[in-house]
């Protein structure tokens, strides 16, 4: 008797975005700030922006069942699932240096930016 192994996955499927080290420190710090543990990170895609879709982040309390959560540390992540097929991939990153602070957002589905990066297309 031979056995195989199915090509189907059991589990979670992957982050739709994932967050650096710096990021996840910095959302953690800006947390300890607001003072509610139980606020997740909220990241969308809003139609909008010179490129056509805008990057969205705020601080949730409310997680919708259809959301897709990840956590990051002690980071929750939560994207809706539209924002999720958007953004399959990317990277939120987090950098403080001469040129400015903030966040920045890598995404390997967006074919063109504006110069600001703050949208996409």
């Amino acid at each position: 008797m031979t056995t195989t192994m199915s090509s189907v996955r059991i589990g979670k499927p992957p982050a739709p975005v994932s967050l650096t080290d710096a990021a996840t420190a910095k959302v953690t710090e800006l947390l300890a700030q607001e003072g509610d543990a139980d606020l997740a990170l909220r990241v969308a895609v809003r139609p909008g922006g010179c490129s056509g879709y805008s990057y969205e982040m705020f601080f949730d309390a409310e997680v919708a069942d259809d959301d897709v959560v990840r956590e990051f540390g002690s980071v929750k992540v939560a994207v809706d699932p539209a924002s999720a097929e958007l953004l399959m991939g990317s990277t939120l990153d987090y950098s403080d240096g001469l040129q400015g602070a903030g966040f920045h957002v890598t995404n390997p589905n967006a074919s063109r930016t504006c110069g600001c990066g703050s949208s996409f297309s």
